[in-house]
């Protein structure tokens, strides 16, 4: 008696746990650690403006002195590091990129792997920001040849900002959109 008891039990609890795992599923749209890299990704592409911390232009542009001698030169640094990868490996970087990302997409889109789908939803939008930074760092370049300005080019930097992150918010919101309803399509309730 008391056996059929505890199977019974067991029975329920695997029914239980059973319902649980399949309510959450280690699928990438229904798991929280992509949608934590996610967050991060994006939070870390706003924070580094051309590798520049953001807290660093704001104080930069409070205090002046020393702090804006810092934001001049690590501004300076990354743009000159950012437009010699461009201008030596740029040819090569553009058709290697091209490649994983139409890969990425087709696999992701066209043969329907989700993980393709969730990789290609971080990195698409993220080689768009790549240019932006290209380009911003080609304006720098013009700006810091001459004797800059801390807030000229805290202005650059801060603008640059806002651009990624409109792509981010946008890159959020298609990301958002698309994984639920790619866990509503799949969901085992539907």
């Amino acid at each position: 008696m008391r056996e059929t008891g505890r199977r019974q039990r067991a029975g329920k609890t695997l029914d239980i746990l059973q319902t649980i795992f399949d309510l959450i599923d280690m699928r990438s749209f229904s798991n929280l650690w992509y949608w934590i890299a996610l967050a991060v990704t994006w939070s870390t592409a706003s924070h580094y403006v051309l590798g520049v911390p953001f807290d660093l232009i704001v104080r930069a542009r409070r205090k002046g002195g020393p702090v804006a001698e810092d934001m001049l030169m690590l501004a300076s640094v990354n743009v000159r590091r950012i437009l010699s990868i461009g201008r030596e490996a740029g040819v090569t970087l553009t058709l290697v990129a091209s490649f994983l990302l139409s890969l990425i997409v087709v696999l992701g889109f066209v043969f329907r792997m989700e993980f393709a789908q969730a990789v290609a939803l971080i990195v698409v939008p993220l080689s768009g920001v790549g240019l932006l930074s290209l380009r911003t760092a080609a304006r720098l370049e013009k700006v810091l040849a001459a004797d800059p300005e801390v807030e000229t080019v805290a202005r650059i930097l801060i603008r640059h900002r806002v651009s990624v992150q409109a792509v981010g918010m946008c890159a959020i919101c298609v990301t958002a959109l698309w994984g639920m309803f790619q866990n509503l399509q799949l969901s085992p309730l539907g």
